[in-house]
């Protein structure tokens, strides 16, 4: 071979694994200074727009670890329980801006002792926002969220998990309210005398009402008429369906579900549905637990204790796609769940997602729809409704005696005669 050619090669050589030298720390330092810029621009716009998460059960674990006793630990230090998704510097971290804490209670207390659980859990919520008042502000109103987060605070609502809780009694929904609960999951995983849940939607399963009974229906109208969201997560189908097709029903929330088409578990909701939650002008809150997120047909792996940020997203965008970006919102179910994706480890995660929904095209409008501004459109929604509602007397009905679950409680005392 000619030496002046193999001279030539090996010069060319050289440039060119010096070039690729160059290159490729610019190619990394360029790609990292995108991703810097688009958690930046995620921070920024959600110091503009609280971030209202729909749901977080914080108070479940605090009944489950400490006895809801808040003297013996510090929500400013993280909990040292195995698993924790919530503190102070976490939530501040997240960017949240307002969160709808869960008063849950199991469904083994129904007919039994839910009432009292329940309060127990209000009564927490509300402690935990006396004893940190600098963070946290108890607000029941769309104005109060706003005003909260204006004075940089965590605006606190409280929603009631389980329409086991109000002992199928309209009264004691009325006095929930008074206590400032802003929504009610109509189920929560059982049913009620009255409510379908989600279970009866499995293989096998049998609806006992083929979604809710006339006492249902009674129920979500008080609920129109108090101003008190309607959340169908944990519901059948049937109850999703029965719900939206009253007349003039109030727009309704699932503060913590996703999207059945990517992940066919029977918590998440069907794009039938969705279409329908569309025509209500409800808003979807996506769920973050693994086993609502990767599972067929869209799993990436067998695996239903794993799933990504990534998956999050296309939940998000599938319900945009299907129900429009006004229907779409955010409901982690933080410290509900045993499993949370990779790069959602913790509620300090939220930018990580917004920012790389700005990666994928997102613009400021549609972010701030999703963090917060669709929830705040539904719940002034139905603030209107309640204020249309004010000349209506409350419900007086009350669930027939005759009914099994009635006639063969023995924690039932009886003082009307009738």
């Amino acid at each position: 071979m000619d030496k002046k050619l193999v001279v030539g090669i090996i010069i060319v050589v050289c440039i060119l694994v010096l070039a690729i030298a160059i290159a490729v720390p610019v190619v990394r330092k360029t790609r990292g200074q995108g991703a810097q810029a688009s958690l930046q621009q995620a921070k920024k716009w959600m110091s503009q727009t609280p971030l209202i998460d729909g749901h977080n059960d914080l108070p479940w674990r605090l009944k489950q670890h400490e006895d809801n006793k808040l003297k013996s630990l510090d929500l400013n230090q993280r909990p040292s329980w195995e698993i924790t998704h919530t503190d102070i510097p976490r939530l501040r971290q997240g960017r949240v801006g307002a969160q709808f804490w869960a008063a849950y209670t199991d469904c083994f207390t129904q007919y039994k002792d839910s009432l009292r659980h329940v309060l127990d859990q209000i009564d927490v919520i509300k402690r935990i926002c006396q004893m940190y008042p600098e963070t946290f502000e108890i607000v029941t109103s769309t104005n109060g969220i706003e005003e909260a987060f204006q004075n940089g605070k965590i605006g606190s609502l409280i929603g009631v998990e389980g329409g086991h809780n109000i002992d199928s009694h309209l009264g004691v929904l009325r006095m929930l309210y008074d206590l400032g609960v802003r929504y009610m999951t109509v189920t929560h995983s059982c049913n009620t005398p009255w409510a379908d849940n989600w279970h009866v939607d499995e293989p096998g399963g049998t609806p006992e009402f083929d979604g809710l009974t006339d006492f249902g229906v009674r129920v979500v109208k008080e609920m129109n008429r108090l101003g008190m969201l309607v959340d169908l997560s944990h519901v059948s189908k049937g109850l999703m369906e029965d719900v939206l097709a009253i007349p003039n029903v109030a727009p309704v929330i699932f503060s913590h579900t996703s999207a059945f088409a990517l992940c066919n578990h029977y918590r998440n909701v069907q794009d039938d549905v969705l279409l329908k939650v569309k025509k209500n002008k409800g808003v979807v809150m996506v769920n973050f637990y693994t086993k609502y997120i990767n599972c067929p047909p869209a799993n990436i792996t067998a695996d239903v204790n794993y799933a990504n940020l990534t998956q999050v997203a296309d939940h998000i965008e599938h319900i945009r796609d299907v129900c429009g970006i006004d229907c779409v919102g955010i409901g982690g179910d933080y410290d509900g769940v045993e499993t949370v994706p990779e790069g959602l480890e913790d509620v300090s995660k939220y930018p990580d997602l917004i920012a790389h929904l700005i990666d994928r095209g997102w613009g400021n409008t549609d972010i701030k729809k999703l963090i917060g501004d669709n929830l705040l459109r539904v719940f002034r929604d139905v603030e209107q409704v309640r204020d249309k509602m004010k000349n209506t007397l409350p419900d007086e009905t009350t669930i027939s005696r005759q009914l099994q679950q009635e006639s063969s409680n023995v924690c039932r005392s009886k003082v009307f005669l009738g």
